[in-house]
């Protein structure tokens, strides 16, 4: 019953910090706008866990750890918008899978995608035919973003495929 009560007590102290925290770090601090602040999410998830589940560690240890996460994403965060080598080497850069309808096989292996998984992806994102898709990126957080509208209808401009990688 003693580690029930201890469990419980350090899931609320675990939760505490990560409120405080958030709220001096900001919104930013569990969004997946790149392949770090995803790494960094998850790495708060296993912290969390560590400071419940394992007694045998001090809870302030673990509020220790989630206070350096969050000082680690603050400065590369800071770093990043600073430096476009900085940002290469932390993020992966949006690979092109698709363009006016046309698979890109390559970047498709590139992306250790199937077709299979690209036409779930135009399901999902209500596109009824190849030639209404204009393009089709995998985001450097995995996901996956279906630009298509109606053919011969408005592309998309250049700054939003600016930064995607073509091959």
């Amino acid at each position: 019953m003693t580690s029930l009560i201890e469990i419980l007590l350090r899931a609320v102290i675990a939760v505490l910090a990560v409120i405080a925290l958030t709220r001096m770090h900001g919104l930013r601090s569990f969004s997946k706008m790149s392949s770090f602040d995803f790494a960094i999410t998850v790495a708060f998830g296993s912290v969390i866990a560590g400071a419940v589940t394992t007694l045998s560690t001090p809870a302030w240890q673990f509020v220790v750890a989630l206070a350096g996460l969050f000082g680690i994403q603050i400065i590369i965060a800071r770093l990043r918008l600073n430096s476009e080598r900085i940002e290469d080497a932390v993020d992966n850069a949006p690979l092109l899978i698709m363009e006016n309808g046309k698979v890109l096989d390559d970047n498709l292996r590139k992306g250790n995608m199937t077709r299979d998984d690209l036409w779930a992806k135009l399901r999902e994102a209500n596109a009824l035919t190849l030639d209404q898709v204009h393009a089709v990126v995998l985001e450097s957080t995995g996901d996956v973003s279906v630009l298509h509208g109606e053919p011969g209808g408005p592309r998309p401009c250049d700054e939003i495929l600016s930064n995607v990688r073509r091959s």
